[in-house]
């Protein structure tokens, strides 16, 4: 499977997809690539004249990127039919901004996975190579057919 095939099984549609790029997916982890459009729709109002990207979506990156891209992978001889996940949970530290029109990589390194429970370790970047956030995040993964 390539990282085309991987992006096009993503369970997710704009506005709501953070998932530009795939360059890395192999058993480990992953790396990906994301640019934060500058007319976002939670740009709005976050904050007033001083636009950020706001935590819970900098989070929802990593988790698409680092976590659901890495499933779908690792999932792939065993599922062939639609695949549910869900985020079982998140432990991020945030330490820069991310603005609007940004370009930020995510890199995920595989901690667990097993009983379709996957944990990563992630970490992204801005195009100044800084890392802007990391943490943990865990989820589980389901065949939707079945309910496995």
């Amino acid at each position: 499977m390539d990282t085309a095939q991987i992006i096009a099984q993503l369970p997710y549609s704009t506005p709501f997809l953070f998932v530009d790029a795939l360059e890395r997916v192999n058993q480990e982890g992953t790396i990906g690539s994301y640019t934060f459009p500058k007319d976002a729709f939670f740009y709005e109002g976050h904050f007033k004249d001083h636009p950020v990207t706001p935590g819970v979506i900098l989070t929802e990156c990593c988790a698409q990127i680092g976590l659901v891209c890495l499933g779908i992978y690792l999932l792939q001889q065993e599922m062939h039919q639609a695949m549910g996940i869900g985020l079982s949970s998140t432990e991020m530290e945030f330490l820069k901004p991310v603005y609007p029109g940004e370009k930020v990589s995510v890199q995920s390194e595989k901690v667990y996975f097993r009983f379709q429970k996957l944990k990563c370790k992630v970490r992204m970047r801005n195009s100044k190579g800084e890392v802007v956030c990391k943490g943990t995040i865990a989820g589980m993964f389901k065949n939707e057919a079945d309910g496995k």
